[in-house]
């Protein structure tokens, strides 16, 4: 989700080509072989195959919004909270959201774990509107979709949750125009060799 934000608030043209992960098409596989998503194929040839990658490439196109830090200190603020959450924290919302994958009979324990950083997460924004600061930045569009797969995994529980700051937020990424552009469905890719 958080490559196809990137993708749609730089303007840059792409196709996009939906996939069923249990039915990976051919043609995905012989451009991408470890069968992930999200991919992007550019013109040039070059394959990137990390979200993170799809995000800087497609902003250093055009960042009409401003998302990329422009100053160090900024950069660096984005830097420690991306790999935070795709660090610790997804580990634990992976392990909470699927623990029968991990072995685990439920997920609660990653679920405590998983909160400790969404504790910070509040504290934060108890200063600022948004991660990035004043304004919607690369480490929101980074960590939101995270954050909303942890909320929905158990939304009555999260809702609970003393996390005014943090609520708020989300919220206002769920119904915002990029999450609705991004969210909408599209036909799946068919393979067209058999």
């Amino acid at each position: 989700m958080r490559a196809r934000l990137a993708l749609q608030v730089s303007g840059v043209a792409y196709e996009h080509c939906e996939v069923a992960l249990k039915a990976k098409p051919v043609e995905m596989l012989a451009v991408s072989p470890k069968g992930t998503v999200p991919v992007l194929c550019l013109d040039s040839g070059e394959v990137l195959e990390q979200s993170l990658d799809i995000i800087y490439w497609a902003l250093a196109q055009k960042d009409p919004n401003g998302w990329l830090p422009v100053y160090p200190q900024a950069k660096a603020k984005a830097d420690a909270l991306i790999a935070g959450n795709d660090g610790e924290f997804k580990a634990n919302l992976d392990r909470y959201k699927y623990p029968q994958r991990f072995g685990l009979s439920h997920g609660l324990k990653h679920r405590d774990l998983g909160s400790a950083w969404l504790n910070e997460l509040d504290a934060q924004l108890q200063t600022a509107a948004y991660l990035s600061g004043e304004r919607w930045g690369l480490a929101d569009a980074c960590l939101a979709p995270f954050v909303r797969q942890f909320a929905r995994t158990e939304r009555a529980w999260f809702d609970a949750q003393p996390w005014v700051h943090l609520s708020k937020w989300l919220v206002a990424f769920e119904t915002s125009d990029a999450f609705a552009a991004v969210m909408q469905k599209h036909p799946l890719w068919v393979s067209q060799q058999a």
